[in-house]
């Protein structure tokens, strides 16, 4: 599946994953040290309803923001492998 980066069409998939897993963490910064909670956020309009059918399975243990999902077994997934080679904790990824 290509990625999907409105407005940066000239980014390789590396790239795109590199670039949100950036924004991604600075996100978390911000959110952390404004002491900003997730009820604040839904509240204020920032996340989109979710539709019971969209809730992830409970077999997903890991998920990134691009939607790739693993369920912990087997050998670790490319994507997953790639964000670890990059310096991110697989907590990170880890659903709660």
């Amino acid at each position: 599946m290509p990625p999907t980066h409105v407005g940066f069409p000239h980014l390789s998939e590396g790239e795109v994953f590199r670039a949100r897993a950036e924004a991604i963490l600075w996100i978390r910064s911000a959110v952390a040290r404004h002491g900003i909670s997730v009820e604040q956020l839904e509240q204020a309009g920032c996340f989109a309803p979710v539709k019971p059918e969209e809730r992830f399975q409970t077999s997903t243990k890991y998920i990134d923001a691009a939607g790739h999902v693993w369920d912990g077994s087997g050998t670790v997934p490319e994507w997953l492998q790639r964000a670890v080679d990059a310096g991110q904790s697989m907590e990170h990824f880890r659903i709660a």
